[in-house]
């Protein structure tokens, strides 16, 4: 149910094939949350200026049910920027994250909504 998408100008030969499954590795572990159910994405090339500049930048989002708050996205935030900045060389202050609190009636999955799957 965790889904992470990571927005960036670096271009898309210069990223790691296999940095969405790094992501789900460590979004799993930091949320707590079954890899299964894990999903990054990531898209590069994108034309985005970031003070005006086009120097690498990225921008993301964190939707998950659960697992999101004050002192969890702190935590959350420090490995994501980690990984980010190792794999694309961006600073960690040239990338935000939004993080969304979705509730289990608002995720579908296999033809239904988490609400009904947790009962």
């Amino acid at each position: 149910m965790p889904h992470f998408r990571l927005e960036t100008n670096v271009p898309q030969n210069k990223i790691p094939a296999d940095l969405a499954q790094k992501l789900c590795k460590v979004l799993s572990k930091s949320l707590g949350k079954p890899i299964n159910y894990c999903v990054a994405t990531v898209i590069g090339g994108v034309n985005m200026s970031w003070g005006g500049t086009t120097t690498p930048a990225a921008q993301a989002t964190l939707m998950s049910i659960g697992s999101l708050g004050i002192n969890e996205n702190k935590k959350h935030s420090e490995c994501i920027f980690e990984l980010v900045t190792q794999e694309l060389n961006i600073p960690p202050d040239r990338m935000y994250i939004t993080f969304t609190n979705a509730s289990t009636s608002d995720v579908g999955y296999n033809g239904t909504t988490f609400h009904d799957i947790f009962g």
